[in-house]
């Protein structure tokens, strides 16, 4: 499966948020290491891995489902 890899600065550009903000609030947080992203070789940079951020964004969270049948 072809995947695409992007840096903190590109996904900047896809997502709309600031790249200090993807650094200091979504990584870690939201975006989780080995799940969205990678470090290529062990090294300091940050690959974002686009299909599985892109994918995780458009999910429902749990407490809407949970909510759903509360009237």
């Amino acid at each position: 499966m072809s995947q695409t890899y992007l840096t903190t600065e590109e996904l900047s550009g896809r997502i709309k948020y600031d790249s200090k903000t993807i650094r200091r609030k979504l990584k870690d947080s939201v975006l989780i290491e080995g799940i969205h992203y990678f470090r290529p070789f062990g090294g300091r940079k940050i690959l974002y891995i686009w299909e599985q951020i892109e994918e995780d964004m458009f999910k429902v969270p749990a407490i809407n489902t949970l909510m759903a049948g509360v009237h």
